[in-house]
């Protein structure tokens, strides 16, 4: 997994050659820290097909405002230098593969 900047996005992730599932979070966020360790297994599981990355939200700003995050953990999948899917909320780490799995699938 790489930490992205708003300096970064762009290169990081709208240009990714594959699918790119960020993570918008933040060191005080209680859930993002719970499903941290289930994003670094998937990031692993899935490392063929899909990149992670985290925006911490409080260093940078301007990322999340843009793409209007208004809770966290909120994570999108951006395909191609678009938003493909969003998900507010920690969820359990077999919800996320469901999810990032139906995601990918869809563009396939």
């Amino acid at each position: 997994m790489k930490q992205v900047t708003d300096a970064s996005f762009e290169q990081d992730v709208l240009k990714a050659e594959k699918p790119v599932l960020v993570d918008f979070w933040a060191e005080w966020c209680g859930p993002c820290r719970q499903i941290a360790p289930a994003l670094e297994e998937l990031a692993a599981e899935l490392a063929d097909r899909l990149d992670v990355a985290k925006v911490n939200i409080d260093e940078n700003p301007e990322i999340p405002t843009k793409y209007g995050v208004r809770g966290i953990p909120t994570l999108m999948v951006f395909m191609n230098g678009q938003i493909a899917a969003t998900k507010i909320g920690a969820l359990p780490k077999n919800k996320m593969v469901e999810w990032v799995e139906s995601v990918l699938e869809a563009d396939a």
